[in-house]
């Protein structure tokens, strides 16, 4: 062939080339164009989310699509100044990242829709709207007393067993913004005694505060003190983050976060002893009977106390591993020690006060929420006052009448719907 001829066939195939990859680009960049917000969720959605809510979630939205449209036309001016086969290259290799980046920013897109979606129903938005306010206002008794600023949260129900979190200040898949709201998934059948709601509102506080790695190494010191092996110490040192989020629970709500959180880890007997080394949940057979232990330690002797008798009936130690047996055993006797450090130690996250300085567990115990009950009546669960200023306490309250009676647990949890209602706007207060 000769050199002419080679010539020709080089620019053809590079014409070629530069046609497949201008269709590329065309294809990536118009889908980008077409992703719209409105699309995305319904206005009726869009409008049941508190106004400060959905101006953060949309203006973190549309930076998403601000920077991925904005990438795409440096995308196109870029193949559009390519005249070599490097420059052509160079294209192509961004051209993958586009793809990939407009992935991920459909990712987060798609993740937020199915969050705002949800709240399409008239009641369901009402009651997200209360776990919103719920999530909110527990985080901000903490953080208000640190001096640290409280996110905006996000709630939507979804499946599933247990809850869970994406938090405020991470960066989302698109790789871009930080996330600007805590986003908490409320399980289905746990909507109308959502305590679990606190506990993820109690990761989002760890993260802000600092609290996971000083209450870890608290919890490995303190054990090791008392007697306990260096490898029984670290292994509760690596379950802070999950026990700091349960004891947040526990001072907000008491009895009812204790009762909640054994009701979903009552699966088979067997389960309770599950280890896997690097798991940030405890165990579930120490995880329940540190939350009585909780109670005993705050509040004496109480209806935990049969709830402890039941659990350890029907999940004996002889079903346990060998190896796990072993970290039970020598945990039990420690459990008073874990619960006074994860409640009266001072932490340097807290000012060098303890966590039950900031938010007193004694106004939920049985006691103060019994009180609470007589003294206002039908008024707790149907005054604007009320519902505002208590809703963390009346949560506590139900949770606590529905472990005590469950007899009577349709009432109760009409109560406590109704209340959320209320809250959410969807019902008149007095």
């Amino acid at each position: 062939m000769s050199s002419s001829r080679r010539a020709t066939a080089v620019l053809d195939i590079e014409a070629a080339v530069s046609a497949q990859t201008e269709r590329q680009i065309a294809h990536w960049v118009q889908a980008a164009a077409r992703l719209d917000l409105d699309d995305l969720a319904s206005k009726e959605a869009w409008g049941h989310l508190e106004r400060y809510l959905g101006l953060a979630v949309r203006g973190h939205l549309q930076g998403v699509l601000d920077r991925l449209r904005s990438d795409g036309q440096a995308l196109t001016g870029l193949h559009a100044a390519a005249r070599s086969p490097d420059g052509q290259a160079e294209v192509r290799r961004r051209l993958i990242t586009f793809q990939h980046q407009y992935l991920r920013a459909e990712t987060t897109l798609d993740f937020f829709a199915d969050a705002v979606n949800v709240r399409t129903n008239v009641q369901v938005a009402a009651m997200l709207r209360a776990c919103d306010t719920l999530a909110q206002r527990s985080m901000a008794v903490l953080l208000d007393a640190i001096g640290r600023p409280t996110p905006v949260a996000l709630t939507y129900v979804d499946k599933g067993r247990g809850a869970s979190i994406l938090k405020a200040g991470l960066r989302l898949w698109d790789g871009g913004q930080t996330c600007p709201v805590a986003v908490i998934k409320v399980t289905r059948h746990n909507l109308l005694r959502p305590t679990a709601l606190i506990h993820e509102a109690g990761h989002q506080v760890a993260h802000i505060a600092g609290w996971n790695p000083e209450l870890g190494d608290a919890l490995a010191a303190a054990l090791q003190q008392a007697g306990a092996s260096t490898a029984v110490a670290q292994v509760w040192a690596g379950w802070a983050s999950e026990i700091a989020a349960d004891c947040f629970a526990f001072v907000h709500t008491g009895f009812a976060s204790v009762a909640a959180l054994h009701d979903v880890l009552a699966a088979e007997p067997a389960m309770a002893f599950r280890f896997i080394a690097g798991d940030p949940h405890p165990l579930s057979h120490l995880r329940v009977l540190l939350g009585v232990q909780l109670c005993r330690h705050c509040f004496g002797d109480g209806p935990w106390d049969t709830l402890a008798l039941a659990w350890q009936a029907l999940h004996p130690l002889s079903l346990a591993p060998a190896e796990v047996a072993e970290i039970v055993q020598e945990s039990l006797p420690h459990l008073d020690t874990v619960a006074a450090v994860c409640l009266d130690q001072p932490l340097p996250c807290f000012g060098h006060r303890p966590l039950r300085a900031l938010v007193q567990p004694e106004r939920v115990s049985p006691h103060a929420l019994r009180e609470m009950s007589t003294r206002l009546g039908p008024a707790l669960f149907t005054s604007a006052h009320w519902l505002w200023s208590e809703p963390l306490r009346t949560l506590g309250l139900t949770g606590l009448q529905l472990a005590e009676s469950p007899r009577e647990f349709q009432p109760i949890l009409e109560r406590q719907q109704q209340s959320m209602l209320r809250l959410g706007g969807a019902l008149q207060t007095s």
